[in-house]
């Protein structure tokens, strides 16, 4: 950070909106309030590999307290501001967090009891410390040495089953992530990027990807008002580079969709025909004179309103977090957005594969990035090395003993192949494989993707273990009866296999959200939540006869 502000200096930053008007901060100012912040939490008794609580939505503060914490020697414990009062207490007392940043008086309330622990409030809060007055005390305070090996941050897992724990990961193993993604983008140019930062800063993708990804490029960032505000953020910012998890791209789809069967006229006709030829063109298909002839016309008529989407001077939206349906990659592609699809985990700080722009395999992950050693093992599962990778899971030796060998290799948890040029395709999470009664191994990701990619089901949770064939609960997209939902299971169920295929489903009123904890804050379904929740109607699927 310092290092680009002596080189950016007054150059813009960080963008935030304030009263409905975008304001920056330079290089250097967000340098100097890093410095200032670091001497404070030194002065309020942070000692080196002190933690920090930071509970805020993504803003420039953010970035300072992060980057302070780091300054002063100590160790960020960035938590959801989504999270429960359970979910703070757990992960407050399992890293002892003495100090807890906190961005406002409703995220305050919602830490429940911190155990006396010093609070500072970004904005006013009442019963914390400051912003201004623990910089104003730390005046004059030395800020230490960090070095490489020292641990940056404890990122928690966002819990898809069983409760969180702390991934500790060193300064070097996110240095050594964005210097291997830096790589991969470099047939970029990287010159004048400009990110715009929506996913949650808490997340390990984001955290490296979408921030100190951007430090190291030299980027600007902006940060989104919110979701609901994203499509209309995008068009005033017009980002070079896009993150998402799958379940923006598989919306914004879906809303493209909806909009063009409702336009009518010769729209749906032309645009159909542009992702037909795209398509095609993308999967190395013969493409007809009459094709060919065409496609230059559904450049200016299609391609580019859907580029215009995304602010016109995309060069890639970057997909993370979760698999991305072949489908969804497929659409936007042959519609000429560019779009990288990635693989990684908390543990391994966290990109490990990526697509490299010029050499895009869609139904894959992507190579290593450099530095990253990837290897099979006898069942499959992917295993990781590299400076990357996390030095194991706070307070909890025996998880980090199951995870970690001795020789420095990370088991993944997930199923992939690695084809003859070195390209990583995930085929299944080893703990979600579902075998049923007849002892045959079924992919319920696969059959929930497929599920999902049908205009009429917006979620899906399938459910077999030991069973004799696989149920469903299906949330139905707005406007979609049971009937056209049932006809959307009726096709999926032609293109799998019998023992994949849905012998029951239920459809229930109520979505799977974050806010109802079925969801994590990345958008990933919790299926044990699910499970515990619809647990009943689970099993009564299977006492229905026929």
């Amino acid at each position: 950070m310092r290092a680009q502000a002596d080189l950016l200096g007054d150059r813009p930053f960080l963008w935030a909106k304030r009263h409905g008007v975008w304001t920056a901060r330079s290089w250097r100012g967000t340098a100097q309030a890093m410095d200032a912040l670091a001497r404070g939490l030194v002065a309020l008794g942070l000692e080196p590999g002190g933690r920090v609580a930071l509970v805020s939505e993504n803003r420039p503060e953010w970035v300072i307290a992060d980057l302070a914490v780091m300054a002063a020697g100590g160790i960020t414990v960035p938590a959801y501001t989504t999270n429960t009062p359970d979910d703070h207490a757990h992960i407050l007392t399992n890293t002892d967090a003495r100090i807890i940043i906190v961005s406002n008086p409703a995220l305050a309330q919602a830490l429940g009891d911190t155990g006396g622990g010093i609070i500072i409030g970004i904005d006013s809060t009442p019963g914390a410390l400051s912003w201004d007055a623990v910089i104003a005390q730390g005046a004059g305070h030395a800020l230490p040495d960090v070095s490489r090996s020292d641990i940056a941050c404890i990122i928690h897992t966002s819990g898809t089953g069983g409760a969180p724990k702390g991934v500790m990961l060193p300064h070097g193993a996110i240095l050594a992530d964005i210097e291997g993604a830096r790589d991969l983008l470099a047939d970029f140019g990287l010159a004048d990027e400009v990110f715009l930062s929506f996913l949650p800063l808490s997340h390990a993708y984001e955290h490296t990807a979408g921030l100190y990804l951007p430090l190291r490029l030299g980027a600007q960032i902006y940060f989104a008002e919110s979701i609901e505000r994203l499509a209309a953020n995008m068009a005033e910012v017009r980002p070079t580079l896009i993150l998402a998890v799958p379940r923006l791209y598989e919306t914004m789809r879906a809303r493209i969709l909806d909009a063009l069967r409702r336009k009518g006229g010769l729209a749906p006709t032309l645009f159909h025909k542009a992702v037909a030829i795209g398509s095609k063109r993308t999967l190395g298909e013969c493409v007809t004179l009459s094709e060919r002839l065409l496609d230059p016309l559904l450049d200016r008529l299609v391609r580019r309103k859907v580029q215009g989407r995304f602010g016109g001077r995309l060069k890639a939206l970057v997909s993370g977090g979760a698999p991305l349906a072949f489908e969804v990659g497929l659409f936007f592609t042959a519609l000429g957005v560019r779009i990288l699809q990635g693989y990684g985990q908390t543990e391994a700080a966290p990109v490990i594969s990526c697509n490299p722009p010029g050499r895009v395999r869609l139904d894959t992950v992507g190579p290593p990035l450099a530095g990253v050693l990837v290897r099979l093992a006898a069942d499959g599962e992917i295993l990781v090395q590299g400076e990357t990778l996390m030095r194991g899971y706070w307070n909890d030796p025996d998880a980090t003993a199951r995870v970690l060998s001795d020789d420095g290799w990370l088991a993944t948890g997930d199923i992939g192949e690695i084809d003859p040029d070195g390209y990583l395709r995930i085929t299944d999470r080893k703990r979600d494989i579902i075998v049923n009664s007849g002892g045959d191994n079924i992919s319920p990701s696969r059959v929930e993707a497929r599920l999902t990619q049908e205009p009429e089901i917006l979620q899906a949770v399938v459910e077999g273990d030991r069973r004799p064939h696989l149920v469903a609960v299906l949330v139905a997209a707005e406007g979609s009866s049971r009937e056209a939902v049932a006809r959307a299971v009726a096709r999926v169920n032609q293109t799998l296999s019998p023992i994949e295929r849905v012998r029951r489903f239920a459809v229930i009123d109520t979505p799977f959200t974050i806010e109802n904890g079925l969801m994590t804050p990345t958008m990933k379904v919790r299926r044990q939540a699910v499970r515990r929740i619809h647990g009943g109607i689970l099993e009564d699927l299977y006492k229905t006869p026929g």
